[in-house]
């Protein structure tokens, strides 16, 4: 399973040449909140666009590498055309307050999952309390495949189902986790 907070930060290599063309600063979804592409940090010069890859370009996506096709993956777009991302866009997945149909809420999104031999689905949710909460008690795990209804990704919050406590379990997180400050 491919955990986004793990991707962002990792080189991204082009496989022709083995040569590096950035790092990956954050993910950008579609309006349907299917994982479209990679942003890569483009460093001072590209004030209005950015450089971004489409996910059916990535090869790899591993533990410490991200390898894509080639150098003519990496496309400029402008800063516009991504509406949805994990952190930087203007329509953010990160922090967004996960609630019930019934009013509940049951945390914030602190990550979310991908099964890569599924597609670009997304397959859960981490959520936090907050950085107390996380130390005394730890994160949650909501799978969304264990969800009866669909789940609604609206721009400020993020419904499922009543009952959808039922299926949240604890998630191992380490101290370096906790309070990161992604890039």
């Amino acid at each position: 399973m491919l955990r986004l907070q793990h991707v962002i930060g990792l080189p991204v290599v082009e496989m022709s040449a083995g040569k590096q063309v950035g790092h990956v600063k954050d993910a950008w979804f579609d309006e349907h909140w299917q994982l479209g592409g990679i942003i890569l940090d483009a460093g001072r010069r590209f004030l209005t666009a950015m450089k971004a890859v489409l996910w059916s370009e990535v090869l790899v996506c591993g533990a410490d590498t991200v390898i894509i096709m080639n150098t003519a993956s990496v496309r400029k777009t402008k800063q516009a055309e991504i509406q949805r991302s994990f952190h930087t866009g203007m329509i953010r997945l990160k922090d967004l307050p996960v609630v019930t149909t019934d009013g509940e809420q049951l945390g914030r999104v602190s990550d979310v999952y991908f099964d890569q031999l599924q597609g670009t689905q997304i397959v859960g949710y981490e959520l936090t309390d907050g950085f107390i909460a996380d130390m005394m008690e730890g994160r949650r795990w909501l799978p969304v495949s264990r969800l009866t209804e669909e789940v609604m990704l609206g721009e400020n919050v993020i419904i499922v189902p009543a009952g959808s406590e039922a299926y949240l379990t604890p998630v191992a997180v380490s101290e370096s986790d906790i309070g990161r400050n992604e890039p």
